[in-house]
């Protein structure tokens, strides 16, 4: 439309007092706008979303840390070291060891209700925290000093989770191989996280001893500080399991359908991002 004609048709419409043409289609509210409106925001799902009752999830976030989440979304981490990726989750409970830095952390998020010490502080640790659907306890172990010098009596905690009728346990910065009466206060474990550096903790063929031992129908490695000493526990314990590279981060088990045979899980770790 020509501009002189396109000013006539605007002063036609307002002496007649009707919205010009061009003007009206200027108020047509814009369902693209409409929709954009606002800040946009990703809302992370909730850990136990799709988890069914007597099922729990198990994420590895990295180094020692996993979370162990159950289908009401009470929240363990492992090994806290104060950070777990950029989502504002919250544990219900954190444990902590502290024969190096990586394993624990002197300002905790003051939101978690329950931080458990797994070292001595005079007397050995000792906890049995009941959350309802998760039971939190440990077994308290030997360690050396963090440099390597003499033993530390009661340094370092195994813990143990008990959810969904699953018996899960984490044995922390293991520095010695359990005594009897260790493995007893420990009982059964279905499913275990292990380190396999090899070095700053049990030597691996120790290690491994330690794993037949506890007789786990799943197995996780952990504290690896590089593929080859991953592979080196891997190829010393795969005439006993079936190792399985799931390539992700995280697993819901539940008793019904743990492995007929035992099984090691290599879990990628990821932080809750």
């Amino acid at each position: 439309m020509r501009p002189a004609l396109i000013q006539a048709v605007v002063f036609a419409a307002a002496a007649l007092g009707v919205a010009p043409p061009v003007l009206a289609q200027e108020r047509i509210p814009s369902h693209c706008i409409a929709l954009a409106a606002g800040e946009a925001t990703v809302q992370p799902a909730a850990l136990n979303d799709g988890l069914e009752d007597g099922s729990v999830l198990i994420r590895y976030i990295d180094h020692a840390s996993f979370a162990i989440v159950t289908h009401d979304g009470t929240v363990a981490v492992t090994d806290y070291t104060g950070y777990i990726g950029t989502q504002d989750v919250v544990p219900d409970v954190v444990t902590m060891n502290n024969a190096h830095s990586t394993h624990w952390t002197a300002a905790p998020d003051p939101r978690i209700p329950h931080v458990l010490q797994g070292w001595a502080t005079g007397s050995a640790a000792d906890h049995r925290l009941d959350l309802g659907t998760m039971l939190v306890r440990n077994v308290p172990t030997d360690t050396r000093g963090p440099f390597g010098e003499g033993a530390r009596a009661n340094g370092n905690s195994i813990f143990i989770f008990e959810a969904g009728g699953l018996c899960i346990g984490h044995l922390g910065h293991l520095h010695q191989i359990p005594s009897d009466a260790q493995y007893a206060a420990i009982g059964r474990l279905d499913v275990v996280m292990v380190p396999v550096d090899g070095g700053y903790t049990l030597r691996l063929g120790d290690m491994a001893g330690v794993v037949r031992r506890l007789r786990s129908s799943v197995v996780i490695p952990m504290h690896w500080f590089s593929r080859a000493s991953l592979d080196a526990f891997l190829t010393e314990m795969s005439a006993e399991f079936t190792v399985v590279e799931t390539g992700g981060a995280q697993l819901a088990l539940s008793l019904d359908d743990l492995p007929s045979a035992p099984t090691i899980m290599v879990l990628e770790p990821a932080y809750l991002d």
